[in-house]
């Protein structure tokens, strides 16, 4: 497996000619990264620094975006664009195509110079032990702050969540922690970022756990929090937050309330995957049109342009559109602007903006609640069931439908509203949500594109280590060999009973020919002056030396056999070395083990 790219790490030592001193630094980094290595106290306040860098960066990125809409979109200091009640002009409708031609300009160099996938926290600690690079996350930043900043309607919360990982990998890799801990410090600089961005730490926090790591786990709260509230706090100190959500004060829910906020679930976890889907049929037609990629996001910047006319609210994240929605009637337009958005998101990262579903799923739920709960009004009056409440329960769902995480956005609306009481009835949301998007979907809108582009990941638990516990890792090198046109008495010469157990079968240019039991061989029955290959079999059954552990195991169940060859390529079957099936499932089983307990599955 490949490494992703990181930035390179400081050296243990100073260049060769220095001395003394030198010596000294170099032992006191040694203990330094050791006595981290040792002490879970060390982890937690290397993620409380890394929370103030996280949030300052959040910070920086608010209040840029803010700045962009302003200048602009011709607004005035502290107004937020989907607040507005029209754009200031209709030739505003450009602004989101100057910004895809900035996007495209920028994928057109980045394919130049920097030719390679960016990793994002899910992945790196799905499948790279929480390495990934710090260049690239400010690289993703800067391209959500331009996305989110020209109008795109997409949030900031990949670059916020993007660049508090790839700072926590940074410094995690500075301090060579092990696997486990630098997982565990990812997913706190992610939750460092989304949580000061949002003012949330809750929310920041679960979003780490739920999200980025995968689980839940005592060693890593600590870290976490200690991330969250130390990013969050920094957030506040410079002016950062977010307004509470107005909930008319008289609203009251019933217990049995609980079964329309039920069926609201399941009515987000339907929405939640025909976004998805649409987003990818986007994506699709866009590959198909003909339209030059680095083009793409001008087209559809103009389009997302050309439905802002109608309403800002579609441009952005939704930030003041959500809290105009939430406690407004029940009017058609709530519908017409429901449909737009959806359209608008899909267009923007269809196409090729850059940024994230989070508070655009957040601000749809809103409004897919608010048009329910006036429905049940209308069929179902004596419910009394308030479409504010259904708005508020809404946006906690359709939000797990397409993010994920229960627990994190419970806890958000928690934080916004709050409201404990009505925290529950979102959580009953919440959870039918993602049950039913599990069951029918299987993915969230990250592991989904992940899918499509050939990966298997289901959420952030690490997998990493199974891939890199390769065969050639595995095998052994010093396997029997013998000719295949050679005879049965000659093996018995060469491997008398009990010296092997299992011969490997070549042909005169090396190539495997299949595996020969020695005791098959001085079985009293076989005529010593049969041909050895006779007793071969699995002559078709190899393993490739790029197998991971899983697909290993799959191809001696598959076999039906003890033992395979290992070949450095189907076409030459060139021998190069012989895997038992007994030693695959063991070192499977200790690395399954050691995964568990946290251990670190240093492979």
């Amino acid at each position: 497996m490949t490494v992703p790219p990181t930035d390179s790490e400081p050296a243990d030592s100073a260049p060769a000619g220095s001395g003394a001193p030198a010596s000294a630094l170099g032992s006191l980094i040694a203990s330094v990264r050791a006595s981290v290595r040792e002490r879970e106290a060390a982890l937690v306040v290397i993620a409380a620094v890394m929370g103030i860098l996280a949030g300052l960066a959040a910070s920086a990125m608010s209040q840029i975006t803010q700045w962009m809409h302003e200048a602009l979109f011709q607004l005035a200091p502290g107004d937020r664009l989907s607040a507005a009640p029209a754009l200031a002009s209709p030739w505003l409708l450009l602004v989101p195509a100057v910004g895809g031609l900035a996007m495209g300009l920028i994928a057109l160099a980045l394919k130049r110079w920097r030719r390679r996938n960016f990793v994002d926290p899910i992945e790196a600690n799905a499948l790279h032990g929480g390495r990934m690079s710090l260049t690239d996350s400010i690289i993703v930043s800067v391209q959500t702050m331009v996305s989110n900043g020209f109008g795109a309607s997409l949030g900031l919360e990949a670059g916020y969540s993007q660049i508090g990982a790839g700072i926590a990998s940074r410094l995690g890799l500075s301090f060579h922690l092990r696997r486990n801990d630098l997982r565990i410090l990812v997913g706190a600089g992610a939750a460092a970022g989304i949580g000061a961005a949002f003012d949330a730490p809750l929310m920041g926090a679960f979003y780490g756990f739920e999200i980025i790591i995968g689980s839940y786990s005592i060693p890593a709260a600590a870290p976490v929090l200690a991330a969250t509230v130390s990013a969050v706090m920094v957030a506040r100190l410079l002016g950062v937050h977010v307004d509470p959500l107005n909930i008319p004060l008289d609203v009251v829910v019933q217990p049995l309330d609980i079964l329309p906020i039920a069926l609201l679930g399941l009515l987000a976890a339907g929405v939640a995957i025909l976004i998805m889907r649409l987003v990818t049929g986007v994506e699709m037609l866009f590959g198909k049109s003909g339209i030059p990629a680095p083009l793409r996001p001008a087209v559809a910047g103009l389009g997302v342009g050309a439905l802002a006319l109608y309403s800002p609210q579609v441009l952005s994240d939704g930030h003041g559109a959500l809290h105009l929605q939430v406690d407004s009637p029940v009017v058609l337009s709530v519908a017409i602007i429901f449909g737009l958005k959806i359209l608008a998101s899909a267009l923007s990262i269809g196409s090729g903006f850059r940024g994230g579903l989070f508070f655009a799923s957040l601000f749809l739920g809103a409004l897919m609640g608010k048009l329910y709960g006036g429905a049940l009004a209308m069929l179902w009056p004596s419910l009394q069931l308030d479409p504010a409440v259904c708005a508020v329960a809404g946006m906690g769902a359709l939000a797990v439908g397409i993010i994920g995480g229960p627990l994190t956005m419970t806890f958000l609306v928690l934080e916004m509203t709050r409201d404990l009481a009505l925290s529950g009835y979102v959580l009953a949301a919440a959870v039918v949500t993602s049950l039913a998007v599990r069951e029918t979907f299987g993915y969230s809108f990250s592991t989904w594109r992940f899918h499509l582009r050939g990966e298997s990941i289901r959420s952030a638990q690490d997998v990493g280590w199974m891939r890199e516990l390769t065969v050639a890792r595995m095998m052994r090198t010093d396997m029997a060999t013998f000719p295949e046109h050679g005879t049965i008495g000659a093996l018995r010469t060469a491997f008398p009973l009990g010296a092997r157990r299992m011969v490997v079968l070549v042909d005169g240019s090396g190539a495997y020919a299949g595996l020969v039991r020695v005791v098959e061989a001085h079985a009293a029955e076989r005529d010593p002056a049969d041909a050895v290959s006779q007793l071969a079999t699995h002559r078709d059954d190899v393993l490739l030396p790029a197998m991971n552990v899983q697909e290993a195991a799959l191809a001696f169940d598959a076999a039906k056999a003890e033992d395979l060859a290992v070949v450095d390529d189907p076409a030459t079957r060139r021998l190069v070395g012989l895997l038992g099936e007994a030693h695959v499932l063991r070192r499977y089983a200790e690395e399954l083990d050691k995964a568990r307990q946290g251990l670190g599955a240093e492979v």
